[in-house]
């Protein structure tokens, strides 16, 4: 019998070679340090409720600026209703925690020098802290401090003037603010820097206050001027009267003689 040819199975075709992925590039360092700084820069805006901190200089708008904030004795008030209520503008000083050793001497420093840093200027001070209305009224109280604490527990307003730590906290310092809007003063600083702050200010502002009052007197003097060149026209008129008065008296001596 002829043999039969079995036919030979065909191995199957190999699987195609998977294709690779080309490896993502790591970023460079410089790449993740702006990624870092931009992400700090959103944060620091989010946190200060605005893109850009208060510099000395600025004029802000004060409608709105830093949120609803409440007394120590349960008022509700803003920044804007503050200043309107002032006579020279407001200086906000921000301390961490209320009866806390660094904070009592900052407050007890503005409670010394409050008469020295109010009475030249109009200027209303007021302590700036997340801490509620019981631990500020304590805190008032048992250092007989002459201005109200502030409460800010969302930290709004130390957000908007740029004295919020991130992600939570408040750091030492001071902000003023005239009746304008303009900011005076806007730094961090240790309790007597923070008063040191003021009382430059305060200075400043009464050197400028003395320089107006002399452009007044000069002005005053310019005005009074006239008035002494009449004074002295009618003195010379008072003089030739007399000379007309001697030589009519003269004349009619010789004519009696």
């Amino acid at each position: 019998m002829p043999m039969e040819l079995r036919k030979r199975k065909e191995a199957p075709a190999p699987p195609p070679a998977p294709t690779r992925k080309k490896a993502a590039s790591k970023p460079t360092a410089s790449t993740a340090s702006k990624v870092k700084e931009a992400v700090k820069e959103k944060v620091a805006g989010v946190t200060n409720g605005s893109s850009s901190q208060p510099a000395v200089g600025d004029v802000i708008t004060l409608d709105g600026f830093g949120g609803e904030i409440e007394t120590n004795d349960g008022k509700k008030t803003t920044l804007k209703a503050l200043v309107d209520e002032s006579k020279g503008g407001v200086v906000l000083f921000t301390y961490p925690k209320a009866s806390t050793p660094g904070c009592t001497k900052q407050a007890c420093l503005f409670r010394d020098a409050h008469t020295a840093l109010t009475t030249p200027t109009g200027l209303s001070i007021y302590g700036l802290s997340t801490d509620s209305p019981k631990a500020n009224t304590t805190f008032q109280t048992k250092q007989n401090l002459p201005y109200p604490l502030l409460c800010d527990p969302a930290a709004t307003l130390i957000g908007a003037i740029g004295l919020k730590k991130t992600p939570k906290g408040t750091t030492r310092g001071v902000f003023v603010v005239d009746k304008s809007g303009k900011v005076l003063a806007a730094q961090a600083g240790g309790p007597e820097a923070t008063v040191d702050v003021v009382r430059g200010l305060v200075e400043g502002l009464g050197e400028a206050a003395n320089g107006e009052e002399e452009e007044e007197k000069k002005e005053e003097g310019k005005e009074d001027a006239p008035v002494k060149e009449t004074n002295g026209e009618a003195v010379e008129e008072k003089k030739e009267e007399k000379k007309e008065e001697e030589g009519v008296n003269g004349e009619g001596e010789k004519k009696e003689e």
